[in-house]
Protein backbone atom coordinates (compact mmCIF):
# COMPACT_ATOMS: atom_id res chain seq x y z
CA UNK A 1 0.00 0.00 0.00
CA UNK A 2 1.39 3.40 -0.94
CA UNK A 3 1.78 6.33 1.45
CA UNK A 4 -0.99 8.22 -0.34
CA UNK A 5 -3.63 5.52 0.24
CA UNK A 6 -3.29 5.66 4.00
CA UNK A 7 -5.44 8.80 4.22
CA UNK A 8 -8.27 10.27 2.15
CA UNK A 9 -7.26 11.53 -1.27
CA UNK A 10 -7.51 15.31 -1.57
CA UNK A 11 -7.31 17.64 -4.55
CA UNK A 12 -3.95 19.37 -5.06
CA UNK A 13 -3.87 23.00 -6.16
CA UNK A 14 -1.44 24.82 -8.43
CA UNK A 15 -1.40 28.45 -9.58
CA UNK A 16 0.13 29.26 -12.98
CA UNK A 17 1.32 32.87 -12.98
CA UNK A 18 0.92 34.33 -16.47
CA UNK A 19 1.53 38.06 -16.00
CA UNK A 20 0.10 39.97 -18.96
CA UNK A 21 -1.38 36.89 -20.62
CA UNK A 22 -0.31 33.70 -22.36
CA UNK A 23 -1.62 31.90 -25.46
CA UNK A 24 -5.12 33.00 -26.41
CA UNK A 25 -5.21 35.72 -23.73
CA UNK A 26 -4.97 38.56 -26.21
CA UNK A 27 -6.60 41.29 -24.14
CA UNK A 28 -5.68 40.22 -20.62
CA UNK A 29 -3.05 42.92 -20.29
CA UNK A 30 -5.75 45.59 -20.73
CA UNK A 31 -7.29 44.80 -17.33
CA UNK A 32 -6.85 47.73 -14.91
CA UNK A 33 -5.84 45.17 -12.28
CA UNK A 34 -2.78 44.03 -14.21
CA UNK A 35 0.27 46.30 -14.48
CA UNK A 36 1.49 46.62 -18.04
CA UNK A 37 4.85 45.25 -16.89
CA UNK A 38 3.41 42.46 -14.71
CA UNK A 39 5.48 39.79 -16.48
CA UNK A 40 8.72 41.44 -15.33
CA UNK A 41 7.45 42.86 -12.02
CA UNK A 42 8.73 40.66 -9.19
CA UNK A 43 6.31 42.32 -6.76
CA UNK A 44 3.34 41.23 -8.89
CA UNK A 45 4.53 37.62 -8.74
CA UNK A 46 5.23 37.76 -5.00
CA UNK A 47 1.76 39.14 -4.29
CA UNK A 48 0.11 36.40 -6.40
CA UNK A 49 2.20 33.69 -4.72
CA UNK A 50 1.33 35.03 -1.27
CA UNK A 51 -2.37 35.04 -2.18
CA UNK A 52 -2.08 31.43 -3.34
CA UNK A 53 -0.24 30.48 -0.16
CA UNK A 54 -2.89 32.13 2.01
CA UNK A 55 -5.41 29.89 0.18
CA UNK A 56 -3.20 26.85 0.97
CA UNK A 57 -2.28 26.13 -2.64
CA UNK A 58 0.35 23.45 -3.06
CA UNK A 59 2.44 25.25 -5.66
CA UNK A 60 2.97 28.12 -8.02
CA UNK A 61 4.21 27.27 -11.50
CA UNK A 62 6.30 29.44 -13.84
CA UNK A 63 6.20 28.38 -17.49
CA UNK A 64 9.05 29.18 -19.84
CA UNK A 65 10.39 29.00 -23.39
CA UNK A 66 13.39 30.65 -25.00
CA UNK A 67 12.37 31.58 -28.51
CA UNK A 68 9.95 34.32 -29.54
CA UNK A 69 8.62 36.06 -32.62
CA UNK A 70 6.65 39.32 -32.84
CA UNK A 71 3.50 37.16 -32.80
CA UNK A 72 4.30 35.45 -29.49
CA UNK A 73 1.82 35.93 -26.61
CA UNK A 74 2.36 39.16 -24.69
CA UNK A 75 3.69 37.38 -21.58
CA UNK A 76 6.23 35.48 -23.67
CA UNK A 77 7.72 38.61 -25.22
CA UNK A 78 9.30 39.83 -21.98
CA UNK A 79 9.32 37.67 -18.84
CA UNK A 80 11.63 36.73 -16.00
CA UNK A 81 13.74 33.57 -15.95
CA UNK A 82 11.93 30.98 -13.75
CA UNK A 83 14.52 29.96 -11.15
CA UNK A 84 15.72 33.52 -10.57
CA UNK A 85 12.10 34.57 -10.06
CA UNK A 86 11.24 31.59 -7.83
CA UNK A 87 14.24 32.29 -5.62
CA UNK A 88 12.85 35.78 -5.02
CA UNK A 89 9.39 34.38 -4.27
CA UNK A 90 10.94 31.83 -1.91
CA UNK A 91 12.08 34.41 0.62
CA UNK A 92 8.60 35.97 0.74
CA UNK A 93 6.70 32.69 1.29
CA UNK A 94 7.04 29.74 3.65
CA UNK A 95 4.96 26.75 2.51
CA UNK A 96 3.94 26.96 -1.14
CA UNK A 97 5.84 24.88 -3.70
CA UNK A 98 7.95 26.63 -6.34
CA UNK A 99 7.95 24.91 -9.74
CA UNK A 100 9.79 26.20 -12.80
CA UNK A 101 10.26 25.02 -16.36
CA UNK A 102 13.79 24.11 -17.47
CA UNK A 103 14.58 22.52 -20.83
CA UNK A 104 16.80 19.46 -21.02
CA UNK A 105 17.67 20.22 -24.64
CA UNK A 106 19.60 23.41 -23.95
CA UNK A 107 20.99 22.92 -20.45
CA UNK A 108 23.58 20.68 -18.84
CA UNK A 109 22.57 18.31 -16.00
CA UNK A 110 25.19 19.61 -13.56
CA UNK A 111 24.07 23.22 -13.90
CA UNK A 112 20.38 22.32 -13.65
CA UNK A 113 20.95 20.08 -10.64
CA UNK A 114 22.91 22.81 -8.87
CA UNK A 115 20.34 25.55 -9.58
CA UNK A 116 17.39 23.45 -8.46
CA UNK A 117 19.17 22.19 -5.35
CA UNK A 118 20.00 25.80 -4.51
CA UNK A 119 16.32 26.75 -4.83
CA UNK A 120 15.40 23.80 -2.64
CA UNK A 121 17.80 24.99 0.07
CA UNK A 122 16.73 28.63 -0.24
CA UNK A 123 13.06 27.66 0.08
CA UNK A 124 13.45 25.02 2.78
CA UNK A 125 12.41 22.14 0.52
CA UNK A 126 9.84 23.56 -1.92
CA UNK A 127 11.53 23.28 -5.33
CA UNK A 128 10.06 21.51 -8.35
CA UNK A 129 11.33 21.05 -11.90
CA UNK A 130 9.00 20.98 -14.90
CA UNK A 131 11.03 18.94 -17.39
CA UNK A 132 10.53 19.96 -21.03
CA UNK A 133 12.48 19.31 -24.23
CA UNK A 134 11.62 22.66 -25.92
CA UNK A 135 8.83 22.68 -28.47
CA UNK A 136 9.88 25.89 -30.17
CA UNK A 137 12.31 24.67 -32.82
CA UNK A 138 13.69 28.19 -33.19
CA UNK A 139 15.33 27.80 -29.78
CA UNK A 140 18.17 25.98 -31.53
CA UNK A 141 19.27 29.25 -33.13
CA UNK A 142 19.80 30.78 -29.69
CA UNK A 143 22.13 27.95 -28.67
CA UNK A 144 24.55 27.75 -31.59
CA UNK A 145 22.63 25.01 -33.40
CA UNK A 146 21.36 25.10 -36.98
CA UNK A 147 18.46 22.76 -36.22
CA UNK A 148 16.47 21.58 -33.22
CA UNK A 149 17.00 18.01 -32.03
CA UNK A 150 14.66 15.38 -33.48
CA UNK A 151 12.12 13.79 -31.14
CA UNK A 152 14.16 10.66 -30.41
CA UNK A 153 17.20 12.72 -29.47
CA UNK A 154 15.19 15.24 -27.46
CA UNK A 155 13.58 12.61 -25.30
CA UNK A 156 16.68 10.44 -25.07
CA UNK A 157 18.55 13.47 -23.75
CA UNK A 158 15.69 14.28 -21.39
CA UNK A 159 15.64 10.85 -19.77
CA UNK A 160 19.39 10.75 -19.30
CA UNK A 161 19.42 14.39 -18.15
CA UNK A 162 16.94 13.69 -15.34
CA UNK A 163 18.73 10.49 -14.35
CA UNK A 164 22.04 12.34 -14.09
CA UNK A 165 20.50 15.21 -12.13
CA UNK A 166 18.99 12.76 -9.66
CA UNK A 167 22.31 10.99 -9.26
CA UNK A 168 24.03 14.32 -8.63
CA UNK A 169 21.45 15.16 -5.94
CA UNK A 170 22.68 12.01 -4.19
CA UNK A 171 26.30 13.25 -4.19
CA UNK A 172 26.13 13.74 -0.43
CA UNK A 173 24.41 11.46 2.03
CA UNK A 174 22.57 12.84 5.03
CA UNK A 175 25.03 13.67 7.81
CA UNK A 176 27.86 14.39 5.40
CA UNK A 177 28.46 17.74 7.11
CA UNK A 178 28.68 17.34 10.91
CA UNK A 179 30.36 20.77 11.15
CA UNK A 180 31.63 19.80 14.60
CA UNK A 181 33.81 22.70 15.76
CA UNK A 182 34.86 20.99 18.98
CA UNK A 183 36.29 18.01 17.11
CA UNK A 184 37.37 20.09 14.14
CA UNK A 185 35.39 17.90 11.73
CA UNK A 186 33.63 19.80 8.95
CA UNK A 187 32.50 16.91 6.74
CA UNK A 188 32.58 13.13 6.45
CA UNK A 189 34.55 12.15 3.35
CA UNK A 190 32.89 8.72 3.27
CA UNK A 191 29.52 10.38 2.62
CA UNK A 192 30.63 12.27 -0.48
CA UNK A 193 30.30 10.40 -3.80
CA UNK A 194 31.60 11.21 -7.26
CA UNK A 195 29.35 10.24 -10.16
CA UNK A 196 31.69 9.45 -13.07
CA UNK A 197 28.79 9.18 -15.49
CA UNK A 198 29.49 8.59 -19.16
CA UNK A 199 26.34 8.10 -21.21
CA UNK A 200 25.02 8.58 -24.71
CA UNK A 201 24.44 12.32 -24.30
CA UNK A 202 26.28 13.47 -21.18
CA UNK A 203 29.53 12.91 -19.33
CA UNK A 204 29.53 14.19 -15.76
CA UNK A 205 32.21 13.50 -13.16
CA UNK A 206 30.60 15.06 -10.07
CA UNK A 207 30.06 15.24 -7.20
CA UNK A 208 27.62 18.13 -6.96
CA UNK A 209 29.07 20.91 -4.82
CA UNK A 210 25.94 21.22 -2.68
CA UNK A 211 24.73 19.01 0.14
CA UNK A 212 21.51 17.00 0.16
CA UNK A 213 18.44 19.21 0.14
CA UNK A 214 15.60 19.44 2.70
CA UNK A 215 13.25 17.23 0.64
CA UNK A 216 16.00 14.91 -0.59
CA UNK A 217 15.45 15.87 -4.22
CA UNK A 218 13.29 18.51 -5.93
CA UNK A 219 9.98 17.16 -7.23
CA UNK A 220 10.03 16.19 -10.92
CA UNK A 221 7.14 17.50 -13.03
CA UNK A 222 6.77 16.92 -16.77
CA UNK A 223 4.66 18.29 -19.59
CA UNK A 224 4.45 16.56 -22.95
CA UNK A 225 1.61 14.80 -24.73
CA UNK A 226 3.49 12.99 -27.50
CA UNK A 227 4.15 9.26 -27.30
CA UNK A 228 7.72 10.06 -26.28
CA UNK A 229 6.50 12.64 -23.78
CA UNK A 230 4.08 10.24 -22.14
CA UNK A 231 6.78 7.61 -21.88
CA UNK A 232 9.17 10.10 -20.28
CA UNK A 233 6.49 11.18 -17.82
CA UNK A 234 5.73 7.59 -16.86
CA UNK A 235 9.46 6.95 -16.40
CA UNK A 236 10.53 9.88 -14.26
CA UNK A 237 7.73 12.33 -13.41
CA UNK A 238 6.11 12.60 -10.03
CA UNK A 239 3.49 14.98 -11.42
CA UNK A 240 2.27 15.63 -14.97
CA UNK A 241 1.08 18.98 -16.33
CA UNK A 242 -1.50 18.50 -19.07
CA UNK A 243 -4.80 19.79 -20.47
CA UNK A 244 -8.18 18.19 -21.16
CA UNK A 245 -11.33 19.52 -22.79
CA UNK A 246 -13.64 16.77 -21.50
CA UNK A 247 -13.97 14.53 -18.47
CA UNK A 248 -13.50 11.48 -20.68
CA UNK A 249 -10.26 12.83 -22.14
CA UNK A 250 -8.94 13.56 -18.68
CA UNK A 251 -9.87 10.12 -17.35
CA UNK A 252 -8.24 8.39 -20.32
CA UNK A 253 -5.01 10.38 -19.97
CA UNK A 254 -4.67 9.75 -16.24
CA UNK A 255 -5.52 6.06 -16.61
CA UNK A 256 -2.95 5.63 -19.36
CA UNK A 257 -0.18 7.45 -17.50
CA UNK A 258 -0.78 5.45 -14.34
CA UNK A 259 -0.75 2.20 -16.32
CA UNK A 260 2.49 3.20 -18.05
CA UNK A 261 4.09 4.03 -14.70
CA UNK A 262 2.99 0.71 -13.20
CA UNK A 263 4.42 -1.14 -16.19
CA UNK A 264 7.77 0.51 -15.42
CA UNK A 265 7.64 -0.79 -11.85
CA UNK A 266 6.54 2.50 -10.32
CA UNK A 267 3.74 3.15 -7.83
CA UNK A 268 1.04 4.86 -9.93
CA UNK A 269 -0.18 6.72 -6.83
CA UNK A 270 3.10 8.62 -6.99
CA UNK A 271 2.32 10.06 -10.43
CA UNK A 272 -0.06 13.00 -10.00
CA UNK A 273 -1.92 14.53 -12.95
CA UNK A 274 -2.52 18.31 -13.05
CA UNK A 275 -4.53 19.74 -15.98
CA UNK A 276 -4.60 23.51 -16.38
CA UNK A 277 -8.00 25.20 -16.12
CA UNK A 278 -9.37 28.72 -16.42
CA UNK A 279 -12.57 28.80 -14.36
CA UNK A 280 -15.13 31.54 -15.00
CA UNK A 281 -17.23 32.33 -11.93
CA UNK A 282 -20.23 34.65 -11.60
CA UNK A 283 -23.32 35.00 -9.43
CA UNK A 284 -25.31 32.75 -11.78
CA UNK A 285 -24.54 30.18 -14.44
CA UNK A 286 -25.99 32.40 -17.16
CA UNK A 287 -23.89 35.37 -16.10
CA UNK A 288 -20.77 33.19 -16.20
CA UNK A 289 -21.64 31.92 -19.67
CA UNK A 290 -22.18 35.50 -20.81
CA UNK A 291 -18.72 36.43 -19.49
CA UNK A 292 -17.30 33.46 -21.36
CA UNK A 293 -19.03 34.51 -24.59
CA UNK A 294 -17.82 38.08 -24.19
CA UNK A 295 -14.27 36.91 -23.48
CA UNK A 296 -14.19 34.64 -26.51
CA UNK A 297 -15.75 37.34 -28.69
CA UNK A 298 -13.11 39.87 -27.68
CA UNK A 299 -10.21 37.69 -28.78
CA UNK A 300 -8.26 38.79 -31.81
CA UNK A 301 -8.70 36.61 -34.90
CA UNK A 302 -5.51 38.03 -36.40
CA UNK A 303 -3.47 37.14 -33.31
CA UNK A 304 -5.04 33.70 -33.16
CA UNK A 305 -4.15 33.13 -36.82
CA UNK A 306 -0.54 34.09 -36.05
CA UNK A 307 -0.41 31.97 -32.87
CA UNK A 308 -1.69 28.98 -34.85
CA UNK A 309 1.74 28.91 -36.44
CA UNK A 310 3.56 28.15 -33.19
CA UNK A 311 3.03 24.37 -33.02
CA UNK A 312 3.99 24.26 -36.70
CA UNK A 313 7.37 25.90 -36.09
CA UNK A 314 5.83 29.37 -36.51
CA UNK A 315 4.56 28.55 -39.98
CA UNK A 316 2.94 31.61 -41.61
CA UNK A 317 -0.75 30.82 -42.10
CA UNK A 318 -1.58 34.36 -43.22
CA UNK A 319 -0.50 33.41 -46.77
CA UNK A 320 -3.52 31.12 -47.28
CA UNK A 321 -7.15 31.66 -48.23
CA UNK A 322 -9.08 31.65 -44.96
CA UNK A 323 -12.14 30.05 -46.54
CA UNK A 324 -10.32 27.32 -48.42
CA UNK A 325 -9.77 23.89 -46.86
CA UNK A 326 -7.07 23.79 -44.18
CA UNK A 327 -3.80 23.93 -46.12
CA UNK A 328 -1.33 21.13 -46.63
CA UNK A 329 1.74 22.20 -44.68
CA UNK A 330 3.91 19.13 -45.16
CA UNK A 331 6.12 18.30 -42.20
CA UNK A 332 5.90 21.77 -40.62
CA UNK A 333 6.00 21.17 -36.89
CA UNK A 334 7.98 17.93 -37.10
CA UNK A 335 10.67 19.42 -34.85
CA UNK A 336 8.33 21.68 -32.86
CA UNK A 337 5.09 20.81 -31.05
CA UNK A 338 4.55 17.83 -33.33
CA UNK A 339 1.72 16.19 -31.38
CA UNK A 340 -0.26 19.42 -31.20
CA UNK A 341 0.31 20.15 -34.89
CA UNK A 342 -0.79 16.66 -35.89
CA UNK A 343 -3.91 16.95 -33.74
CA UNK A 344 -4.87 20.22 -35.44
CA UNK A 345 -4.37 18.72 -38.89
CA UNK A 346 -6.33 15.59 -37.96
CA UNK A 347 -9.24 17.64 -36.57
CA UNK A 348 -9.34 19.79 -39.69
CA UNK A 349 -9.17 16.80 -42.04
CA UNK A 350 -11.82 14.71 -40.27
CA UNK A 351 -14.26 17.62 -40.05
CA UNK A 352 -13.56 19.18 -43.48
CA UNK A 353 -12.67 22.50 -41.86
CA UNK A 354 -11.43 25.64 -43.54
CA UNK A 355 -8.49 27.56 -42.14
CA UNK A 356 -10.93 30.11 -40.73
CA UNK A 357 -12.88 27.38 -38.93
CA UNK A 358 -9.71 25.94 -37.46
CA UNK A 359 -8.72 29.35 -36.09
CA UNK A 360 -12.21 29.85 -34.68
CA UNK A 361 -12.00 26.45 -32.99
CA UNK A 362 -8.65 27.42 -31.47
CA UNK A 363 -10.19 30.66 -30.25
CA UNK A 364 -12.99 28.85 -28.46
CA UNK A 365 -10.94 26.00 -27.04
CA UNK A 366 -10.97 25.79 -23.24
CA UNK A 367 -8.74 23.77 -20.93
CA UNK A 368 -11.85 22.49 -19.11
CA UNK A 369 -15.49 23.61 -18.92
CA UNK A 370 -15.55 25.02 -15.38
CA UNK A 371 -17.96 27.90 -15.97
CA UNK A 372 -20.87 28.99 -13.76
CA UNK A 373 -21.76 30.02 -10.25
CA UNK A 374 -19.34 29.11 -7.46
CA UNK A 375 -21.44 26.07 -6.59
CA UNK A 376 -21.63 24.93 -10.23
CA UNK A 377 -17.86 25.22 -10.64
CA UNK A 378 -17.26 23.43 -7.33
CA UNK A 379 -19.70 20.67 -8.34
CA UNK A 380 -17.91 20.17 -11.65
CA UNK A 381 -14.43 20.13 -10.10
CA UNK A 382 -15.62 17.59 -7.53
CA UNK A 383 -17.27 15.47 -10.23
CA UNK A 384 -14.07 15.30 -12.26
CA UNK A 385 -11.95 14.63 -9.19
CA UNK A 386 -14.19 11.84 -7.84
CA UNK A 387 -14.31 10.31 -11.32
CA UNK A 388 -10.52 10.00 -11.43
CA UNK A 389 -9.92 12.67 -14.05
CA UNK A 390 -7.12 14.37 -12.13
CA UNK A 391 -5.20 14.56 -8.87
CA UNK A 392 -4.76 18.32 -8.95
CA UNK A 393 -5.63 21.37 -11.00
CA UNK A 394 -3.53 24.29 -12.20
CA UNK A 395 -5.50 27.53 -12.04
CA UNK A 396 -4.38 30.04 -14.67
CA UNK A 397 -3.82 33.28 -12.72
CA UNK A 398 -3.97 36.65 -14.43
CA UNK A 399 -6.61 39.11 -13.13
CA UNK A 400 -6.33 39.07 -9.29
CA UNK A 401 -10.06 39.56 -8.62
CA UNK A 402 -10.92 36.52 -10.74
CA UNK A 403 -8.49 34.37 -8.77
CA UNK A 404 -9.86 35.81 -5.52
CA UNK A 405 -13.35 34.77 -6.52
CA UNK A 406 -12.21 31.17 -6.94
CA UNK A 407 -10.45 31.29 -3.57
CA UNK A 408 -13.25 33.02 -1.67
CA UNK A 409 -16.26 31.28 -3.19
CA UNK A 410 -15.29 27.92 -4.71
CA UNK A 411 -12.63 26.66 -2.31
CA UNK A 412 -14.84 26.91 0.82
CA UNK A 413 -17.38 24.62 -0.85
CA UNK A 414 -14.70 22.12 -1.81
CA UNK A 415 -13.22 22.24 1.69
CA UNK A 416 -16.61 21.68 3.29
CA UNK A 417 -16.98 18.56 1.15
CA UNK A 418 -13.52 17.26 2.05
CA UNK A 419 -12.20 17.60 -1.51
CA UNK A 420 -9.48 20.10 -0.52
CA UNK A 421 -7.53 20.03 2.77
CA UNK A 422 -7.86 22.88 5.27
CA UNK A 423 -4.20 23.43 6.15
CA UNK A 424 -0.72 22.64 4.92
CA UNK A 425 0.48 19.25 6.09
CA UNK A 426 4.18 19.96 5.61
CA UNK A 427 6.71 22.70 4.98
CA UNK A 428 7.99 20.86 1.88
CA UNK A 429 6.44 20.42 -1.56
CA UNK A 430 6.85 16.65 -1.33
CA UNK A 431 5.11 16.57 2.02
CA UNK A 432 2.11 18.55 0.80
CA UNK A 433 1.79 16.49 -2.39
CA UNK A 434 1.99 13.25 -0.42
CA UNK A 435 5.17 12.14 -2.18
CA UNK A 436 7.94 10.24 -0.38
CA UNK A 437 11.49 11.53 0.08
CA UNK A 438 13.72 9.55 -2.34
CA UNK A 439 16.19 7.37 -0.53
CA UNK A 440 19.81 8.32 -1.19
CA UNK A 441 21.22 5.53 -3.35
CA UNK A 442 24.53 5.47 -1.50
CA UNK A 443 22.85 5.28 1.89
CA UNK A 444 20.69 2.44 0.63
CA UNK A 445 23.77 0.58 -0.63
CA UNK A 446 25.55 1.19 2.68
CA UNK A 447 22.61 -0.19 4.66
CA UNK A 448 22.36 -3.19 2.35
CA UNK A 449 26.03 -3.93 2.95
CA UNK A 450 25.59 -3.68 6.72
CA UNK A 451 22.68 -6.13 6.85
CA UNK A 452 23.54 -9.49 8.44
CA UNK A 453 23.85 -12.40 6.06
CA UNK A 454 20.56 -14.14 5.34
CA UNK A 455 18.43 -11.09 6.19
Amino acid sequence: MSARTLKPRTLKLGAVLFGVGGPGQHNTWLSPEIPGDASVDVHWYIARAQAAEAAKFDLVFIVDSQFITPDSPHHYLSRLEPLTLLSAIAVHTSHIGLVGTITTSYNEPFNVARRLASLDHISGGRAGWNVVTSGDAGTAGNYSRDEHYDYATRYGRALEHVQVARALWDSYEAGAFPRDKERGVFFDRDRQHALNHRGEYFSVVGPLNLERTPQGQPVIFQAGDSEEGRDLGASVAEAIFTHAETLEQAQAFRTELRARAAAKGRDPDQVLVFPGISPIIADTDEQAREIQRATLGAKSFARALAELGRPFGWHDFSQYDLDAPFPEVGDAGALSFRTQAEAIKKHARENDLTLRQVVEHQLSAQYAPFVGSARTVADEIERWFRAGAFDGINIIVTVPSEFARFVDEVLPILRERGVVRDEYESTTLRGNLGLPIPENRHTAARQQTLQPAGV
